[in-house]
């Protein structure tokens, strides 16, 4: 799975990055280092201007928006639900009936600089979890494969400023190599040239979105261990991305 991760990159830097057409931003967000369920997050989708799924071509474009990590899907009754989907699986993503519509009509890509994973160590008679960040070796932005979903409050009018929410999930894959050894999970990470077939709303082919959904692998990536500081919600900054001085003893990736 994937729990947490660092989104630090500014709106402006997301914006060239991802190449956006419509900022729909409604604020920026600060730097963080420690990005958990239920925060708020960029995501980069492409929808009609009016939002809507009758837009003409012309009307679609690339934008960046703010939402809320941990998908709640429209049919739900409670909000609560999105911090038990935090998560999507690969092997399932098309068929699971909380993600399947989303699959085939809301897929998103979420900007990472990295994410953190555990792995069990072994040491002094007793066995704890050690703390990696995970990034590309090159300093370029992770594309987390991602879906959303807008969820209607029925509570309140149209005109509410919570009538509507948006929420998002991360599609988690098979970990290969040095991340492998650490957990056996990790997000589904999508490359540049295959960001315009990934966003696509007129693409609701299951074969061909699957075929995006490529076995991961580890090439480019770099992993080290972190402070246990990550372990708690409360803490952040780049101080947690910086690697350990010493190997954690028992240890066991490349």
């Amino acid at each position: 799975m994937c729990g947490r991760y660092a989104s630090a990159r500014k709106r402006e830097e997301l914006l060239a990055e991802f190449r956006i057409e419509r900022d729909r931003a409604d604020e920026s967000l600060a730097p963080d280092y420690n990005v958990a369920p239920t925060k708020q997050v960029y995501a980069v989708m492409t929808r009609g201007s009016g939002g809507g799924g009758d837009a003409g071509p012309q009307d679609v474009a690339r934008e960046l928006r703010v939402v809320r990590w941990g998908l709640v899907p429209y049919w739900a009754k409670d909000v609560k639900i999105g911090s038990r989907m935090i998560n999507a699986r690969a092997e399932t993503v098309d068929s699971k009936p909380a993600y399947r519509q989303a699959f085939t009509r809301r897929r998103c890509l979420l900007p990472a600089d990295g994410f953190y994973e555990w792995q069990q160590v072994a040491g002094n008679g007793k066995t704890r979890k050690q703390p990696y960040f995970i990034h590309r070796a090159d300093g370029s932005v992770l594309a987390f494969a991602g879906l959303y979903e807008i969820w209607r409050d029925k509570s309140v009018p149209d005109d509410h400023p919570g009538a509507w929410l948006w929420t998002s999930t991360i599609i988690t894959t098979q970990a290969e190599d040095s991340v492998g050894q650490i957990h056996d999970r990790m997000p589904m990470v999508i490359e540049p040239a295959r960001w315009t077939d990934w966003l696509d709303p007129a693409n609701s082919d299951k074969a061909d979105l699957l075929a995006l959904l490529a076995p991961a692998t580890a090439g480019g990536l770099a992993t080290y261990p972190v402070s246990t500081a990550v372990n708690s919600v409360r803490n952040n900054g780049p101080s947690l991305m910086e690697p350990l001085a010493t190997e954690p003893a028992g240890a066991s990736h490349d």
